[in-house]
């Protein structure tokens, strides 16, 4: 197994809550029904939106930034540990910043998206990195894995 392998199925064992930034309303969209996935495996998912904020996704209240949904979950003694993103590789660095700056444990870019300025970043703020992979596909085969080794 590659080290970025190990990563992902270290993220997905210790995440339980999940910010989805650039998540879509639309169910027909990977940002969606990644997210419902996720949720429907027991995971918290976190709509991040500054588009859809103040209404709901998936059943959860959406937020314009990743720092305001982490201020409001620090009222209820809930921390973000894995920040997944769905934005154009370009307008990911801001994203990284946000997620050093709310202690967030992971960061995860989703298929397609790649910024080594981004992901060199949070790795040296010591978060747990994976890009160019997918958190449903990772989740599948990582709870497959688990399956057969019981």
């Amino acid at each position: 197994m590659n080290n970025e392998l190990q990563i992902a199925d270290k993220i997905l064992a210790e995440s339980r809550v999940i910010a989805v930034v650039g998540i879509s309303p639309k169910p027909d969209r990977p940002s969606h029904y990644v997210a419902e996935y996720l949720q429907h495996h027991g995971y918290r998912i976190i709509p991040v939106n500054p588009v859809c904020a103040g209404t709901h996704i998936l059943g959860e209240h959406c937020y314009a930034t990743l720092t305001q949904a982490a201020a409001a979950l620090a009222e209820q003694q809930i921390r973000i540990d894995l920040v997944d993103v769905f934005r154009k590789s370009e307008l990911v660095e801001p994203i990284a910043d946000e997620a050093i700056a709310i202690k967030a444990r992971a960061f995860w870019l989703q298929m397609g998206i790649i910024n080594e300025a981004a992901t060199n970043k949070a790795r040296a703020a010591g978060l747990d990195v994976v890009s160019d992979r997918c958190t449903k596909v990772d989740h599948a085969r990582w709870r497959a894995e688990q399956t057969k080794g019981r």
